[in-house]
């Protein structure tokens, strides 16, 4: 099955599947945006060139391999099939003593306020359960207000901010259903 077909999950508005090399120029134009990429890791940076988006995405679609459980893995229109963004779920940095599993999203700044970030992160907190996960969390700056609301609309309860993972102060949010 070609790679741009391995749906992971639908929603009502969206096929989450895995990114390929073929979506490069959407995932440049998404990661090589200030706006998006201020918000990911200890030290931000913007994606620079279309070579390091094809890396990325390189390196994403092999994350599953694993265990299928787990990805960082591309949004798309169902209407239309554009990339809006990605939804991730992975063994959180920082937790592998205690197998904790993040949930994530990031999506092009055109389509934010639109609810496609919960709807993904809905979906794949419901694939973690399914999979046998207790609980699933989400760790978020303590400056990005917008996706602390993602996470109180997913009915994710707050359990306070810690340094514990990626080296940063972070609010980390918790649900055990979806």
């Amino acid at each position: 099955m070609d790679d741009r077909t391995a749906v992971v999950a639908t929603t009502e508005r969206l096929v989450i599947r895995p990114w390929t090399e073929h979506d490069a120029e959407a995932l440049f134009d998404i990661y090589s945006r200030w706006e998006v990429a201020r918000w990911l890791g200890a030290t931000p940076q913007a994606l620079e060139s279309l070579d390091q988006a094809v890396r990325r995405a390189e390196r994403w679609a092999s994350l599953g391999e694993a265990d299928p459980t787990y990805g960082v893995w591309c949004l798309t229109l169902r209407r239309s099939g554009l990339p809006v963004g990605t939804v991730l779920l992975l063994p959180l940095a920082g937790g592998e003593v205690d197998g904790e599993v993040e949930v994530g999203w990031h999506l092009h700044p055109d389509h934010w306020g639109h609810g496609y970030a919960t709807e993904a992160a809905r979906a794949a907190i419901g694939r973690g359960i399914d999979a046998g996960l207790d609980h699933v969390l989400a760790v978020v700056n303590p400056d990005n207000h917008p996706s602390q609301a993602v996470c109180r609309r997913l009915g994710m309860e707050h359990i306070g901010r810690t340094d514990r993972y990626y080296g940063m102060p972070l609010e980390v949010f918790r649900t055990d259903s979806v």
